[in-house]
């Protein structure tokens, strides 16, 4: 009943949300983040903890208010995205010019280019941003429970233009999968800053060690392809983006280049979410 209820309700987002006017729908999500602040709920309290430590024990309790209006703007962007156009792509998101410029050349010269990110402001409409390019985007998505939810997730990024692989279950490997796709041209992008298999590569992270995925690093390595860490943020009307790239160590054994490419990463992602800690959207538990 618990699994139906959930699925019941992401179903009826992206069916309500849609079509509400965009004032009406701002105010709603701005209004159930404000409670959500003011209810200091678990979710809440992990992520007033977390962006602690990110901005010190002098951080003003506004920025986790902040932060949960962000949020709430992704969730109200993410069901609103399936009847947007090609333009309202293209018009609602903006990367920095010389970002812009290594991304497109990246995605013309056939080598592929490998997108990696925390989990900051509105990563899906940076992907429909990608494919309204006509850059072919490839990426992988956890297998939410209910089954459901995930067939629901991977139509709603399918629409959007985007290429799904499941994290786990699937016929082959993501890696390999995502390596060919790198072979023909294609950008991958992944999340990156939070490790759901519990084997990921240890790392500093704002003064304390957590765990990330090896996925982007591993791929770099193998397939030459450029590795790109991606700083996202909200203005009041775009989600705007730049990339840092990532050069992954020429020498050595493998497991180490894995290793001090991760932490290059980690390091890179700290950079960006620094500048802009109230769209990080970390609600769930990170440092070990």
């Amino acid at each position: 009943m618990k699994d139906r209820l959930i699925d019941l309700g992401y179903s009826a987002g992206w069916g309500i949300v849609r079509a509400l006017p965009l004032p009406i729908a701002k105010r709603l999500f701005r209004a159930a983040a404000d409670r959500a602040y003011k209810g200091n709920g678990p979710a809440t309290q992990r992520l007033r903890r977390n962006l602690r430590q990110v901005v010190g024990d002098d951080m003003p309790d506004t920025l986790v208010r902040d932060g949960l209006r962000s949020y709430a703007r992704y969730w109200m962007e993410a069901f609103r995205l399936p009847s947007q156009s090609r333009a309202d792509f293209l018009d609602g998101f903006f990367m920095v010019p010389e970002s812009y410029q290594k991304l497109k050349k990246g995605a013309a010269d056939g080598r592929g280019v490998i997108l990696a990110l925390p989990h900051v402001a509105n990563w899906d409409v940076a992907g429909a941003w990608v494919v309204s390019h006509d850059w072919p985007l490839i990426t992988v998505a956890e297998r939410l429970k209910p089954e459901s939810l995930f067939e629901r997730f991977l139509e709603y990024r399918e629409k959007l233009g985007m290429k799904v692989l499941p994290l786990t279950g699937g016929q082959r490997p993501p890696l390999d999968e995502l390596a060919e796709h790198l072979e023909k041209g294609w950008v991958v992008a992944l999340l990156g800053d939070r490790d759901l298999s519990r084997s990921g590569v240890e790392v500093e992270f704002f003064g304390g060690r957590t765990r990330m995925p090896a996925g982007p690093a591993i791929l770099a390595i193998r397939t030459g392809s450029p590795l790109y860490a991606v700083d996202l943020w909200f203005d009041e009307k775009r989600t705007m983006s730049r990339m840092r790239e990532v050069v992954p160590p020429a020498e050595g054994p493998l497991d180490e280049r894995v290793k001090k490419t991760t932490q290059l990463l980690a390091d890179a992602y700290a950079a960006g979410i620094a500048d802009h800690p109230q769209d990080w959207h970390m609600l769930q538990k990170l440092w070990l």
